[in-house]
């Protein structure tokens, strides 16, 4: 039976239903003092390295004798985790996704920053400054991380060297080139934004929907992409959250495809495995991530001070180059030793504009007249189809 997830609350994500967002708190920092000896970090699995994986990817080690803050990091594998760690309290920052950020900024519990604390904040990509997933009524909540896109993953053994065109390879029972059935193969990510990606599919093959937004769905069309879940459950190996769990799978029980980050594609790709990513012909989902500060944050000036380290172009190009993305400071784009002159451009920076970044699924939306299904209900239903209901 799938894994269900054991950190989704239903009634408080319920509250976020109508997400009425209004900015609580004032930017009440004026000035960085002194460090106070530690800042801690909810982040995705890559996202802060300090060289115990591979010596060459470390940008922690530097700022912690810089600053005499340490970095103590906790990992989350959904952004619904993130939001749960949130609630509980005892972080001072968050790498939050555009389906958490928002949820986090109508619980109160992340403060705006002043960005003129921020000193590198100008050298942003002018496409995030101002994104919608971090800024309400021209505050701002945090400041870009990284971006990028979930690719599609495969066995390039089983697809004979040709990348698949298509998302129905994850979705429909077929035949593989390698002449052998996905059944028992293919992956899903395990937890309810996923449904967007089903929505997503449905763009193109069932045009007939009027699906205008992957976030934004009619019940008809919310149901028709329950309906490709369910089909899909009968043919998925595992619903997946854990990159390293994945990433055994792939080397070890037979999976061949799945939608996954590019962190794990060039994990797989240094042990030499035979794996390659494409954003098939409908598109893909993704991710543009903030660097959030907690309402209650201990250790406020820590916290300023990492986040103006993370926008420096040698941070943002090092982990770019190693978790595949994006940098959301165009300038770490050149000169980076690790990321390569063609770096930026071989993990999507022309494909912003065939990204659906994640957001959370409201009531009230701008493409649908008669309303949407807000995030509550994605929640209790996909714990239904995995559980095979």
């Amino acid at each position: 039976m799938p894994r269900l997830s054991p950190y989704l609350h239903l009634p408080a994500l319920a509250a976020s239903a109508s997400l009425a967002l209004s900015p609580v708190f004032a930017a009440e920092m004026t000035s960085v003092g002194k460090g106070e000896g530690q800042v801690d970090i909810v982040a995705w699995a890559g996202y802060i390295e300090r060289g115990d994986t591979d010596k060459a990817f470390d940008w922690v080690t530097e700022f912690e004798t810089k600053t005499g803050c340490k970095v103590n990091v906790k990992t989350a594998g959904t952004s619904d985790e993130m939001v749960a760690l949130m609630n509980e309290g005892g972080f001072d920052l968050v790498t939050a996704s555009g389906d958490a950020s928002l949820r986090l900024i109508a619980g109160k519990k992340v403060a705006p920053i002043n960005t003129k604390l921020i000193p590198s904040w100008g050298t942003v990509d002018p496409r995030l400054q101002d994104a919608p997933w971090h800024t309400v009524n021209g505050v701002h909540y945090g400041t870009p991380y990284q971006w990028g896109s979930n690719v599609l993953m495969y066995n390039t053994e089983a697809f004979k060297g040709e990348a698949p065109k298509s998302w129905n390879v994850v979705f429909e029972e077929q035949t593989l080139p390698d002449g052998k059935s996905n059944k028992g193969r293919i992956q899903a990510f395990d937890g309810p934004i996923y449904i967007a990606d089903a929505a997503l599919y449905l763009m193109t093959h069932k045009p007939e929907l009027g699906i205008k937004d992957p976030y934004e769905l009619t019940e008809a069309q919310y149901k028709a992409a329950l309906d490709l879940l369910r089909q899909q459950r009968k043919i998925v190996q595992r619903y997946w959250h854990d990159a390293m769990i994945q990433i055994d799978d792939f080397t070890n029980e037979g999976v061949v495809a799945s939608s996954s980050w590019p962190f794990q594609v060039n994990l797989l790709k240094s042990q030499n495995k035979p794996i390659a990513s494409t954003i098939p012909s409908e598109g893909a989902t993704g991710w543009a991530d903030t660097t959030m500060m907690h309402a209650d944050a201990a250790h406020p000036n820590c916290a300023y001070m990492w986040m103006e380290h993370s926008l420096s172009p040698k941070v943002q190009g090092d982990l770019a180059a190693w978790f595949g993305s994006v940098p959301a400071v165009p300038a770490a784009c050149k000169g980076n030793e690790l990321l390569g002159a063609e770096g930026c451009t071989t993990n999507g920076m022309e494909e912003f504009e065939r990204i659906h970044f994640w957001r959370t699924p409201v009531a009230k939306c701008a493409t649908q007249a008669e309303g949407c299904v807000p995030y509550y209900r994605w929640v209790s239903d996909y714990i239904a189809v995995l559980g095979g209901r």
